[in-house]
């Protein structure tokens, strides 16, 4: 599943094109939870990434792609996959593949806020600290990958995130002091913003510590288990990382 700094890149590739507010001149695809012609003709007000969703921003209305787990995208290039959704401007193309459109009425803001986009300039760790404290008891595995509050983190930055922290991802939010907590959060931020250079460098699985790894940096053995509500696959070091509780 891409995380919020792959989308980013999405939306960077697109706004390198110098599209401007492009019309809308032939749109294909199987998507059928809306009427694919409404957007015939109607001109791009913006392209937009809030966390893992990839916006489309129209006048009156947003197109929300979401990529899942398999999902891809091809930028003036096709392939045999079935297209869930393809715009065609006048001078350029997007293809949409094997993931989850939707069609959002109105303004894109009555739906997003982008205080908890950790990759947004509106990004609130004020607010993300005061939200993790709304949650004393649940696991820091599972508050790192609510989009409520963390929005665009996923599997891979909250296993780094924990280790770079040195926490534990059973500790419960109560367990952790107001310093852990702020450097949970500020990692959070910190370890996206690594990412999306190492994606772009092509090199993000070289700078992974503990995530598909064998050892910590430190040579100490990983554990990997299915834990938390959310059962993801985690990744720590017993040693390097503390239990507070």
């Amino acid at each position: 599943m891409p995380e919020g700094p792959s989308i980013v890149i999405l939306k960077d590739l697109i706004q390198e094109l110098h599209l401007g507010k492009p019309e809308v001149l032939e749109v294909t695809g199987n998507v059928n939870n809306f009427d694919k012609d409404k957007l015939f003709h109607q001109k791009v007000e913006d392209f937009k990434s809030w966390g893992k969703h990839f916006l489309i921003c129209f006048k009156d209305f947003t197109i929300r792609i979401h990529f899942m787990l398999f999902g891809s995208y091809l930028i003036n290039a096709r392939k045999k996959t079935p297209l869930k959704l393809g715009i065609v401007f006048k001078k350029d193309e997007l293809n949409f593949y094997t993931c989850k459109v939707d069609l959002l009425e109105g303004n894109v803001k009555e739906h997003y806020s982008w205080e908890n986009d950790v990759m947004a300039d509106e990004w609130n760790s004020k607010a993300a600290i005061k939200k993790l404290k709304d949650k004393p008891q649940a696991m820091v595995c599972d508050v790192l990958l609510d989009q409520q509050i963390f929005s665009g983190l996923g599997n891979i930055i909250k296993n780094e995130v924990l280790y770079r922290t040195r926490i534990h991802p059973l500790n419960k939010v109560e367990d952790l002091s107001p310093v852990k907590l702020k450097a949970l959060v500020t990692e959070a931020r910190n370890y996206s913003f690594d990412f999306l250079k190492w994606k772009k460098e092509n090199t993000l699985s070289k700078h992974w510590e503990v995530y598909n790894q064998k050892v910590c940096p430190l040579k100490h053995k990983i554990d990997k288990k299915e834990l938390g509500k959310t059962h993801r696959q985690t990744y720590f070091c017993k040693k390097c990382q503390k239990i507070y509780s």
